[in-house]
């Protein structure tokens, strides 16, 4: 069995798929903050956000939804789910991209200058990604209410601290593979990722001269198994290859992180594992009492084989929504039929999400 591309893009990073490729500079939009405050204190003279639209907002203002991103993720995050004739189509809504910090063109280690370059970048929660990109619609885009958040994966995890932070800034959210709250197995996993590229020596506590690439290369390993489903792989898909040929194969799955900044990853990673809707100010940890306080309707679209986010949460959240409604993603994909690898999970996610928003 030879290694061919159709073979490679079967297994790649769930991750990689949304974080290649750049729009063109023309329609990346930055927008910046003057002394931004993070959760934790620290305070960056200019924080930005960057940002692209499609679309035009109407007279009413009553047809903008946002996309925040997933992990590692630029602005072409969405794009196997927006087009003419989908249900994300520019010609009907005006849609709004965002990236979250840490990704290496929204403030991010890698990015931002001393003092708050590299590990010293701020520690950063879902909730500081929200009211940022609340500002962003808000005072940027003067929009008061949007028609919705829909968002895979840690943009699930934004769309939910929407419906808390701004309980009457939508009127439905849409979280797509993805939790309110990053349950222990999930923290487990994320921090055996974050151990994996700690382990290199090249990392120097995040003050690294050259790419700790050991611990990236092992850091992209744990997610080219975690970030799909076991049947995604064919039993027999390594018995004719030769031994030259199964290390080749390796080597792609962990080509895509080797583009990526160390310290961006382990802050969004670390971003990941610490949210919790229930940390919002007024709910003191109580996780239950912040799906309850959700005015929005909920759609919840769970992937049946997503090892991130296993059905199992999705319905226990759904039992405290007001106006909640839970779909499961029937696909093998696992994590990554939420990014747009299954085109059957695209269509489904499509049909569902038109009749939440039409």
């Amino acid at each position: 069995m030879k290694i061919t591309s159709a073979v490679v893009s079967v297994v790649l990073l769930a991750t990689a798929q949304t974080a290649i490729g750049q729009l063109p500079a023309a329609d990346v939009s930055r927008f910046t903050i003057k002394d931004f405050t993070f959760e934790n204190g620290q305070t960056l003279p200019s924080a930005v956000v960057t940002y692209a639209t499609r679309g035009r907002l109407n007279a009413a203002k009553d047809n903008a939804v946002l996309l925040p991103s997933p992990y590692a993720a630029d602005l072409h995050a969405y794009d196997a789910f927006i087009g003419p004739g989908r249900t994300l189509d520019p010609n009907k809504h005006f849609l709004i991209l965002t990236g979250m910090f840490g990704n290496g063109q929204s403030s991010s280690p890698s990015n931002t200058p001393a003092p708050h370059a590299g590990p010293d970048f701020p520690r950063v929660t879902i909730r500081d990604n929200v009211r940022a990109t609340h500002q962003l619609v808000t005072e940027k885009l003067d929009i008061t209410r949007l028609k919705a958040v829909v968002g895979s994966s840690m943009g699930a995890q934004q769309a939910y601290q929407w419906a808390v932070s701004y309980p009457d800034a939508m009127d439905s959210i849409v979280a797509i593979c993805g939790n309110a709250k990053q349950y222990p197995f999930g923290v487990i996993r994320l921090e055996g990722s974050i151990a994996a590229l700690k382990a290199d020596s090249a990392w120097n506590n995040g003050r690294y001269t050259q790419p700790p690439v050991r611990g990236l290369r092992a850091f992209a390993m744990h997610y080219a198994a975690w970030s799909r489903s076991p049947t995604t792989f064919p039993r027999d898909m390594l018995d004719r290859m030769s031994d030259q040929q199964v290390d080749q194969f390796l080597r792609s799955l962990e080509a895509p992180a080797l583009g990526m900044d160390a310290n961006n990853v382990l802050s969004q990673a670390e971003t990941w594992k610490r949210h919790d809707i229930g940390d919002t100010p007024s709910f003191n940890g109580d996780v239950e009492a912040a799906l309850r306080s959700i005015k929005a309707r909920v759609l919840l679209m769970p992937c049946r084989s997503d090892l991130y986010f296993p059905v199992a949460d999705a319905e226990y959240e759904a039992k405290f929504l007001q106006h909640g409604e839970l779909v499961v993603i029937e696909s093998t994909a696992g994590h990554a039929a939420g990014g747009g690898a299954d085109p059957q999970a695209v269509s489904f996610i499509d049909q569902k999400l038109r009749s939440m928003l039409e």
